[in-house]
């Protein structure tokens, strides 16, 4: 049977070794499904896959756009898919790997059908956050679509955001185009889970966030200082150093800024997965990468 395993986890846990591990075995390739990373040019601050693991593994969906560019968790679905659907027909495992909840949960079950945003409405509504904040956005969003608004994480910028987007881009409320239905695969999904011991991931985290700096996180961010109102910079490492840059943090505070916000988002991460009965959990604190192989190939075997 055709299989796509889906190798999943908070950032910093150690997904990119294993997943190349499991892609070697299988003679495979990787699909990402690292939001962050689809754009180039970021590649320290996302801890995109190095010149030498992508020449011992296939990447798909990596460094693919620019910083300016629009990519939707519906383009991705279409994108991934097409990309499993040629894989398959030469191989019959295919590896995805990445930490982004929503483009996951899009490859293994779907997304709505929402309407693309125009590009002009997403930077006179970006442009709006920019000026007053989320508060007048939350206010728009009520009026249009109270279900929605009652139901979604209100400190949730990027979820608000599109929500309005879709209210104002079409008429209509963002709720009615949420069907949540399930979409049919041609291929069976095993999701594998990794973890780690609280203290241990939080360590990994906090060290990789040094080796970024040592490697030139800070130039890298400076590069795009000048473009840090776009989106796809809104993110953890980047906001954080623009906020250096404009003189309103010491370095010190900025790094130490990261970390946290990096071991926030990890929680998160956590949170949404656990949701999910479908994931299988290995945890790597308590056995090495070559047995989390093993089990990993001896499941699939099972599963099909």
């Amino acid at each position: 049977m055709k299989t796509l395993i889906v190798l999943l986890g908070p950032t910093g846990v150690g997904k990119t070794a294993l997943s190349i591990n499991i892609a070697e075995y299988y003679r495979s390739c990787i699909v990402s499904a690292d939001s962050r990373q689809f754009f180039k040019g970021l590649e320290i601050g996302t801890a995109a896959p190095t010149a030498e693991e992508k020449s011992r593994v296939r990447h798909y969906l990596v460094g693919m756009l620019d910083v300016a560019d629009y990519y939707s968790a519906s383009e991705f679905e279409q994108d991934a898919l097409s990309i499993i659907e040629e894989e398959h027909k030469s191989q019959d495992v295919v590896v995805a790997s990445g930490g982004s909840m929503m483009y996951i949960d899009a490859l293994c079950k779907g997304i709505d059908d929402v309407p693309t945003i125009d590009e002009k409405l997403r930077q006179e509504v970006y442009a709006l956050y920019e000026r007053e904040g989320l508060d007048p956005i939350r206010s728009q969003l009520k009026m249009l679509d109270p279900d929605f608004y009652n139901e979604v994480d209100l400190k949730n910028y990027k979820r608000v955001i599109h929500a309005l987007e879709v209210c104002l881009m079409t008429g209509k409320p963002y709720s009615s185009f949420r069907t949540n239905t399930k979409k049919y695969r041609p291929f069976n999904i095993i999701k594998i889970g990794l973890t780690r011991n609280r203290e241990e991931l939080y360590g990994r985290i906090n060290r990789r966030v040094d080796t970024m700096m040592a490697e030139g996180l800070l130039d890298e961010a400076g590069k795009y200082y000048p473009q840090r109102h776009l989106n796809s910079l809104n993110t953890v490492g980047y906001k954080e150093l623009f906020k250096y840059l404009d003189g309103e943090w010491s370095l010190e505070f900025a790094i130490d800024k990261i970390k946290q916000n990096t071991r926030i988002y990890s929680r998160k991460q956590m949170t949404w997965f656990k949701r999910d009965k479908e994931i299988h959990w290995i945890n790597l604190s308590e056995i090495n990468d070559s047995d989390a192989l093993n089990q990993i190939v001896e499941l699939t075997r099972i599963c099909n």
